[in-house]
């Protein structure tokens, strides 16, 4: 069904963001207003609004003789993307440990069986991934932590892709979730903080592994 007309800047950056989030505007697309307009169902104005919104955040660049395109990550803002990432992680699934209703547990260990049925759909399984993870950050009671990882967030839509394609990444990281949540369970901060750092240093490593795949031929 297509989507209805839409015409705030706001309303075009959630659009820009959802595409560049799932991969349908990967790293290194060209972003033209007309096209992107035209593909939206919106007018020109807030697409352009919208992508002065997210070259400020730098996920839209300006490349010479290209205009606006979707930034990529080099290998450094990719690592240090990572280090960052298990900081922060680590840090909310510590304080998670200590403020998590024992609903959010019982939601957290229902969120890891689910994912267990959907080990052979990696773009599925990349979705809850990410609810699992806000899960864990809004059960760490941390609004300053929470902003953190939301902007940390709007960076990763720039990697391409999912590590979960990666064979038996997927598996691994279902018991690496399973590991956090007892973490969080037994009320033991210090465990949750490690398995969750684990976790990352894991994706991380599956990452590296990824961006050294050589191309497909077409």
């Amino acid at each position: 069904m297509p989507r209805p007309s839409r015409s705030s800047g706001a309303e075009a950056y959630d659009l820009l963001l959802e595409a560049i989030d799932s991969g349908t505007l990967p790293p290194g697309t060209r972003l033209r207003e007309t096209e992107l307009a035209d593909r939206f169902r919106i007018s020109r104005t807030p697409v352009r609004e919208a992508l002065k919104r997210l070259e400020a955040q730098g996920l839209v660049l300006h490349e010479p003789h290209h205009g606006a395109v979707v930034a990529r990550l080099d290998y450094g803002q990719m690592t240090e993307l990572y280090h960052m990432r298990e900081v922060l992680e680590g840090t909310a699934a510590g304080l998670a440990a200590i403020h998590a209703t024992m609903t959010e547990v019982d939601i957290l260990r229902e969120m890891v069986e689910r994912d267990r049925t959907l080990l052979a759909d990696p773009q599925a399984l990349a979705g809850t991934n990410r609810i699992f993870h806000r899960q864990i950050c809004l059960s760490a009671r941390n609004r300053y932590l929470n902003t953190m990882l939301e902007n940390m967030r709007l960076s990763l839509a720039l990697l391409g892709g999912t590590t979960l394609v990666v064979p038996n990444r997927g598996a691994e990281a279902i018991a690496e979730h399973a590991a956090i949540v007892e973490a969080i369970a037994s009320r033991n901060p210090v465990d949750a903080e490690r398995a969750a750092r684990t976790h990352i240093r894991n994706a991380f490593r599956a990452r590296i592994g990824l961006s050294h795949e050589p191309a497909r031929p077409a």
